[in-house]
Parts: C-alpha cells; structure tokens; sequence
C-alpha cells in the first residue's frame, strides 16, 4: 500500500497542515503523508484516545497544534510558523443525525469552520495548494443520476446545507481572490478508525462480532456510494499534486466515487457474507431529513487527474473487518 499512487518527490519534506486529523479520513490521510515523507502539521480539537492517529502512534510523529477550526487567529499563526504549503481541510461534523438535532454547531463548525481556514490561507502568502474536503451531499436531493459536477448544489437539510455553503465558499475565494483551492466530493466514507457507530459499516461490524442483529435506521432501500478511506487519502493528494502542477484547477471539484452504488440493506448483507453471518439486519424505519438516492460520476478525477481506485468495495470492506476484529481484541467498547 505504501507505494501505490505516492508521489514521494513531491511531498518530501513538504509542510503540510490537516484539519481533522482525529477523524476517519483524517487520520489515514496523516499516516499517507507520513509515509511519503511529509512535514505534517494536525489541527486537534478533542483528545480522542481511540483515533487510529492516536492508537497507531502516529501523532507521535507529527507536530500538533491543538484548537478549533474557527479560529482564525489560531490558524494563521499556525500557517505562519511552521510555512505551511499545502493544507488539506476535514474539519467537520460529519453526522447527519447530529445534524439535524444541532444545527448551529454543524453551520459553525462546517460552513464558519471552512471560510476562517481559507481567509487564513488567502492572508497567508506561502500557502500554495488547498484541498478542501466538501461531499456528494453538497448536491442535495436531484431528479438526475448520478451527480456530476455540473449538478448544482442545493442541499436543503441541515448537513447537506453545510456542505453546499462550504463548497461555494471554497469556490469563491477561488474565483474572486484566486486562493489556490480545489473541493473534493466523495461518497459515504468506511473504513478502519469510524468510532461512530451509528454508521452503518462500523455499526454493522459491531453487532456481529457481539452477535448481536445489525441495526439500520431506515427502511434500508437508501442508496449511497461507499468509499473506502485509504482511497480517500489518496485521492485528497493526488488533487493537491495535480492543482501544484496545473493552477487552473483552482476553483474546480472533483467527484471520487467507485461507481458502485448500494442500498443501505445490501451493503450489510454483504458484510454479514463477508463476516459468515446468519444474523438477520433489524430495520428500524427511523431516518429523517436523509437524502434517498446518492452517487457519483468519477468520470471529470478519471479524466483530469488520471485518477483510478486503490481498492475495490470488497477489499476495502475487507480491510475494514480486519480492523475491527484487532480493534475489539484490545478495546472494550
């Protein structure tokens, strides 16, 4: 895994700050840049002991900066002292569910969160590329699939809203103040390291190694795409490698999606095959303000980037069962 798609002359010793870093994708992307030789910077809010950037001990090897992505003064003396080039930005709240209970703190955190770090950047004369992290939900509800990027983006519930402005403000400080910025819009992230278990990969995986009945939220008939987060982590820098060598990029998003869309109710049968399980999913019926139909055309990153998946859904789905089953040998949760 180490080599595949890593372009180590580019991020040798390269000054690089991450937002997120505690996060899913956040953590696998940090381990990415550390293994291409990165000088990485994480931005951690809360002490989150069970990351896998804190169980691998790979915050070990990075530097840290602790606060909160809205505040602006923290992330410009942040990208002043340590002469930060490249920034890829995960900061978020990333749970529907959350969401739609809290509100505010996901517009604070998402939409406030994403135009202090790019006004930072933009008042920051060293920085060079921008990655900012915005999601198929960005799209909102369309009549027309799967979503390209000329989909406009019109989230009505409160995440999807969040995403939407984030996105058209990365756009923005391209556009009028030419912020070397490019926006990512992926699918629903799994993968090793997702401590929130409402979702529905770690959620399912759970259940099963207690024997317990997987449950899902809604009525199962839910489609999404499901990205596995090594290929996430790569994706984010291959865009920032790509937005480097051709600034005309700025501005532009980039659907990554494998193309293979799933219900919510196949996707945990495939992992209840994958786990050889006869437990039978418990349907709850319970989701609301939940966009029903999501996925992405990847053709725009295949053509522009030359960008092609690490993985498919079953190794990554694979990989990920692994995890879990180290995970709960030395965890008691």
């Amino acid at each position: 895994m180490e080599d595949m798609g890593m372009n180590r002359a580019f991020w040798q010793d390269r000054p690089v700050f991450v937002t997120g870093a505690t996060g899913l994708v956040g953590s696998w992307l940090t381990r990415r840049l550390i293994q291409a030789g990165a000088d990485v910077v994480c931005l951690i809010r809360d002490w989150v002991p069970q990351s896998e950037l804190t169980r691998s001990a790979d915050i070990e090897r990075v530097k840290v900066a602790r606060g909160d992505v809205r505040d602006r003064d923290l992330l410009e003396r942040v990208l002043g002292e340590f002469e930060i080039d490249t920034v890829i930005h995960l900061a978020a709240q990333t749970i529907v569910t959350i969401a739609n209970r809290n509100p505010i703190s996901t517009f604070e955190t998402n939409i406030g969160g994403t135009w202090n770090l790019l006004e930072a950047c933009r008042r920051s004369p060293k920085v060079k590329q921008v990655v900012v992290a915005s999601s198929d939900k960005a799209y909102g509800d369309q009549a027309t699939l799967p979503y390209d990027e000329n989909t406009p983006l019109q989230g009505q519930h409160p995440y999807d809203v969040s995403k939407s402005a984030a996105d058209l403000i990365a756009k923005t400080y391209a556009v009028s103040y030419d912020l070397p910025v490019a926006i990512t819009r992926c699918g629903n992230f799994y993968g090793g390291g997702d401590l929130n278990w409402n979702r529905i990969v770690p959620g399912t995986i759970r259940s099963i190694l207690r024997g317990q009945r997987p449950v899902i939220r809604s009525d199962g008939q839910y489609v999404r795409d499901y990205f596995y987060v090594e290929d996430g982590a790569a994706a984010y820098m291959l865009l920032a490698e790509k937005l480097a060598e051709h600034p005309e990029l700025r501005g532009e998003g980039f659907n990554f999606s494998y193309g293979a869309q799933a219900t919510v109710l196949e996707l945990t049968r495939r992992i209840l095959d994958l786990m050889k399980s006869d437990l039978e999913p418990q349907i709850l019926n319970e989701a609301s303000n939940e966009i029903r139909d999501q996925f992405l055309s990847a053709e725009k990153a295949c053509r522009v980037l030359n960008w092609s998946p690490l993985f498919t859904l079953e190794q990554g789905l694979d990989k990920t069962i692994d995890w879990y089953k180290k995970f709960f040998k030395t965890e008691r949760i």
